[in-house]
């Protein structure tokens, strides 16, 4: 078995990207960019376990794309590895951030072939530029620029982080320790994706695909006496409505669900359970604009939706293009 473990850190949420979609969930081909990053990383040794450490909203489906483990992230960097950290054995430990997405195998040959020469191996980069601190210049050859990923003594990086200093990688919280950090050299391909002009530089990432993923939903609930009806977020006008814990929309309902299954993100019952006081009674319409900004957010865009409801009863034809402009106003 390896004696190193990955730890791939990725709990952002992106607010400088400025996009519907995280950054982490950008689709490079068929897959989004995080299992991309895992991927290329596992081909390159056998690692003794992989760790994605992901916001809890999202760990759910991260969970359907790969059999990794996966782990809660904390309210800053350091606190996301800390949380990592806590699952790893090995002697070892690769930490790289999903956002640098396009590391060179070589790159990464490097650092585990040095791992014997310190605590922390670290790759760098020469600076090029001229450098000046406040109004004078400084030695730019006295001056490197940091990468990742970085590989640790896994006690030593574990040590460091108990003191409950700050740090702004590894590296320095290995220094702090005063162990040796030793630098290999890094790759100018290995540039972080932070904001949406990064996409230019990265050249691993493909253009996503352009497949077409289908979902069904369906919902049933009986009537019940004095209750409002709604319909593809529309008044009925009639005296009875949807027994059910929210407002009974069963047309957003069953969409909801489609929506859902298409993404392979779950049903309605998991993301708004009727267990939650804060569904009590709740205008399906909001439902409905959640759950699309959470499509949104994980790289999936709507292209048709197709409604069909069974009924004898109420009529549907009076309101049929009302509903129809409704549902196209949230979708």
């Amino acid at each position: 078995m390896s004696d190193t473990t990955l730890i791939l850190l990725g709990a952002g949420n992106s607010t400088r990207f400025e996009s519907n979609v995280k950054k982490q969930w950008l689709y490079t081909g068929d897959i989004p960019l995080w299992l991309h990053v895992a991927e290329h990383f596992d081909k390159v040794i056998d690692f003794a376990q992989i760790i994605i450490v992901s916001s809890i909203e999202d760990i759910t489906l991260m969970k359907s794309f790969a059999d990794y483990t996966y782990v809660k992230g904390g309210d800053s960097r350091q606190a996301s590895l800390g949380n990592a950290l806590q699952h790893v054995t090995s002697e070892y430990v690769l930490v790289s951030d999903i956002a640098r997405c396009c590391v060179p195998q070589d790159m990464i040959e490097r650092i585990l072939a040095a791992k014997s020469k310190g605590s922390c191996i670290v790759p760098t980069l020469p600076v090029t530029d001229t450098l000046y601190l406040g109004d004078a210049p400084i030695d730019r050859e006295q001056v490197k620029i940091i990468q990742t990923p970085q590989l640790s003594v896994t006690k030593t990086l574990k040590k460091a982080l108990q003191t409950k200093q700050l740090f702004t990688d590894d590296s320095s919280a290995v220094a702090f320790m005063g162990e040796k950090v030793y630098f290999v050299e890094g790759s100018i391909h290995a540039h972080k994706l932070t904001t949406i002009a990064d996409l230019q530089k990265l050249s691993c990432i493909q253009a996503p695909s352009a497949k077409t993923l289908t979902g069904f939903g369906l919902d049933i609930h009986p009537f019940e006496e004095n209750k409002k009806m709604f319909l593809c977020g529309v008044k009925i006008d009639v005296d009875y409505g949807f027994k059910a814990y929210s407002d009974g929309d069963v047309a957003i309902h069953a969409l909801i669900d489609a929506l859902l299954g298409a993404a392979g993100m779950g049903d309605i019952g998991e993301l708004y359970p009727d267990t939650d006081e804060n569904y009590a009674g709740v205008d399906s319409k909001k439902l409905l604009t959640d759950t699309i900004n959470k499509l949104k957010t994980h790289g999936y865009e709507i292209g048709n939706v197709d409604l069909t409801i069974l009924a004898q009863a109420p009529k549907i034809l009076p309101y049929k293009e009302e509903m129809r402009k409704t549902l196209a106003s949230l979708l």
